[in-house]
């Protein structure tokens, strides 16, 4: 008869006493510790806030860029018909400084930077009164011939095209406008530049009168 208060051997206890279960690893227990404090795995709040930081950090005034028209020009080769393109663009501070571009490349974009970059080198400056003109004016060009009126406050851009383009690089906010030649693009932007270089306010006739 067995006795069942009979101690139960090491070997025999081992067996029937479960051993604890190891603890797992932490997977984020080589990283490295956070400088605010917080341990690895754990995200913390954010040392800056990018949103506050201003977007612009240029030192050069905003040039306002236009595409009036790009030109898709096919050249006829062996294996087929070969693409390019040209860009006229427009650019101004809105200040009274404007210029005109034009640039030609294999694709779209590299033809507009082409003729942004063109335009930023051949900056004009136009004299304004306020934001409408001086008197009347007007401007040719080859074909084109453009001409600009004065407005009052209120009237707005009455432009369409490439001059209402150069009128808004340009700042000019009233003003009536009419062409009256060409319909080509670089020959309707050009008139209007020149139209705007032929400016003279009170002050220039008044020197021209002392001298």
């Amino acid at each position: 008869m067995s006795n069942e208060n009979a101690p139960i051997s090491e070997p025999a206890a081992a067996a029937v006493a479960p051993a604890p279960a190891a603890p797992s690893p932490n997977p984020y227990s080589n990283r490295p510790q956070r400088r605010d404090g917080h341990g690895g795995g754990q995200r913390g709040p954010r040392r800056d806030n990018r949103r506050d930081q201003p977007q612009n950090t240029g030192d050069g005034p905003a040039m306002v860029e236009k595409v009036v028209f790009i030109n898709r020009c096919a050249k006829v080769v062996k294996g087929g018909r070969r693409f390019s393109f040209a860009a006229l663009t427009v650019v101004g501070d809105q200040k009274g400084n404007i210029g005109v571009g034009y640039g030609k490349a294999n694709e779209v974009p590299d033809a507009i930077k082409k003729s942004t970059e063109h335009a930023k080198k051949k900056l004009m400056h136009v004299k304004l009164k306020g934001d409408t003109i001086p008197h009347d004016v007007t401007g040719e060009f080859d074909g084109g011939k453009v001409l600009l009126k004065p407005a009052s406050p209120g009237t707005g851009l009455i432009a369409g095209g490439g001059v209402r383009a150069v009128l808004e690089a340009a700042g000019i906010k009233n003003v009536l406008t009419k062409s009256m030649g060409s319909k080509n693009h670089i020959a309707v932007v050009n008139a209007t530049v020149n139209a705007l270089l032929q400016l003279r306010l009170a002050e220039d006739f008044t020197k021209l009168r002392q001298a």
